[in-house]
């Protein structure tokens, strides 16, 4: 059994009222654990409160109640053992692709030789080889992912998080993405917390889906995916994959309906 890494404990969000407004619950009190190696997809209706949770354990924003532990300490800000892929392409444009990756590890001090050892080493994982003196706007929506994951995985921290990560590209590269990052996840084994709106997406990489409620969030369903390694995405149209599907299907149609029927 591995052990557990990172717990979220009786974690709610209440946010101030805008212009004397009542306040706004958005994470009702929510507990989940996350062992290591688990690659945990979070999935719910928009507005549910995920990126919220997100945030909450990247450091980025307080929980109102209840505490955020990773590897036994408590989560207060943000921190390197967090690495955090956004989806919008948040790269340094007046840096290179090479410096862009390094960016993390030159600020905790390593040497020039490891530094470009280790961007090397993730340049050729995400295939980016050939690019590294480009800059961010010289590359496609696609290729700035790449490059964002490469910069998170090269800090090597306990945890990855990514936030819709994909939902800005097309289909195909959507699609392309998704399996180079569950390819590095199969090699590394990376503890991974991957917020999104797509059933299918969240069933392909994960070993758990976690679904949660409309707003206020808290999460309603904890389903495992016993889907062999490695995955090929043709195993997106086997009996198997189309269950989970549909199982997931209705747990979120519930919660959308639920939603529409609130406003």
């Amino acid at each position: 059994m591995s052990k557990t890494i990172l717990e979220i404990d009786n974690v709610s969000r209440v946010f101030p009222g805008v212009r004397g407004g009542a306040p706004v619950q958005a994470l009702e009190p929510t507990n989940l654990q996350v062992a290591e190696n688990d690659f945990i997809t979070i999935l719910g209706p928009s507005g549910c409160g995920k990126s919220t949770l997100l945030r909450i354990v990247a450091g980025l924003d307080r929980p109102s109640g209840g505490r955020v532990m990773l590897n036994g300490r408590e989560i207060k800000g943000p921190g390197a053992d967090r690495g955090m892929v956004f989806q919008s392409y948040t790269l340094f444009p007046w840096l290179t692709i090479a410096e862009n990756i390094a960016y993390g590890l030159r600020e905790k001090g390593i040497p020039q030789a490891q530094r470009d050892e280790i961007v090397a080493s993730y340049t050729d994982k995400v295939g980016l080889r050939g690019f590294e003196n480009h800059y961010p706007k010289q590359l496609s929506g696609g290729m700035q992912q790449r490059t964002a994951i490469a910069r998170a995985l090269a800090n090597d921290p306990a945890i990855l998080l990514l936030d819709e990560p994909f939902g800005a590209l097309d289909n195909q590269t959507r699609g392309l993405m998704q399996e180079l990052l569950l390819g590095i996840w199969e090699r590394e084994r990376k503890t991974v917390l991957f917020v999104t709106h797509d059933i299918e997406e969240a069933i392909f990489l994960a070993s758990r889906v976690v679904v949660m409620s409309a707003r206020p969030g808290r999460i309603k369903a904890d389903i495992s995916v016993d889907l062999p390694h490695p995955r090929h995405y043709t195993m997106k149209t086997t009996p198997e994959f189309s269950s989970l599907k549909a199982q997931l299907t209705e747990e979120i149609r519930h919660e959308a309906l639920q939603a529409d029927a609130a406003h």
